[in-house]
């Protein structure tokens, strides 16, 4: 029986969006623009230890914490680059801000195929649309920016939420702003944990977008599984 559903919520990065690049060629091309060498191998190593340690120490971006997640992000540049052995503070502290300014643009984003075609479709056929990411407060601007904005009625980030997915709790604001009990709900997302998972222990339905990553994951049902967004609607109206 075709799904009864009225809103759907969608995961941001790497469901909708993409960096158009490895971090670390971001990272060592903005490096070299103020003179200094760093390859972008080391970076991108640098760059998962870094944002590791610092999510760990303040999740969410800090925002319990008294930080802003612009002083989370310029953080967690300037530690990548002392881990890939650049210490000059002064300058690492310019490339970090503009850095954190780069990644507020289309410059270093990129719409995954079939997500513009989709989302529009999903709005042609009436569905209420909604943004549940773990991101920080960039979001509007970057969905903006990559033309996909218009497509949401509401944008939540955790940042502003306070609570980041798996918690239930910012899929349950999504709910109430939407006034849409949860099985009329679906949620589409690229991590079983975060987000085919946290959907379902709400009540809404879930998608999980899968392009041919299986492995360690557990088994997921093929009607729950897209290959590509392309294939959603087909799966909802089955």
């Amino acid at each position: 029986a075709m799904l009864r559903l009225r809103l759907l919520t969608w995961d941001v990065k790497d469901t909708l969006l993409r960096l158009r690049q490895p971090v670390g060629e971001s990272y060592a091309a903005e490096a070299q623009a103020h003179g200094v060498q760093a390859q972008p191998e080391a970076l991108s190593r640098s760059f998962q230890e870094a944002y590791g340690a610092q999510s760990r120490r303040f999740p969410n971006y800090g925002r319990g914490q008294g930080l802003s997640s612009q002083q989370w992000w310029v953080d967690v540049v300037k530690q990548t680059f002392r881990l890939s052995g650049v210490h000059e503070d002064g300058v690492l502290t310019l490339i970090a801000e503009k850095l954190y300014r780069d990644f507020c643009s289309a410059h270093n984003w990129e719409v995954l195929p079939g997500a513009g075609e989709t989302l529009s479709l999903c709005c042609q056929r009436g569905f209420r649309m909604g943004v549940v990411s773990n991101f920080d407060n960039r979001l509007e601007n970057i969905l903006s920016q990559c033309n996909l904005r218009h497509h949401f009625e509401f944008v939540l980030t955790s940042e502003d939420v306070g609570f980041a997915k798996p918690d239930r709790r910012i899929f349950e604001k999504a709910l109430r702003l939407s006034g849409v009990l949860p099985e009329q709900a679906a949620h589409v997302g690229d991590s079983y944990t975060r987000d085919y998972r946290a959907a379902q222990a709400v009540g809404m339905h879930s998608f999980l977008l899968r392009a041919a990553r299986q492995g360690e994951e557990p088994e997921v049902p093929p009607e729950h599984v897209l290959p590509t967004l392309s294939h959603l609607l087909a799966l909802i109206e089955k």
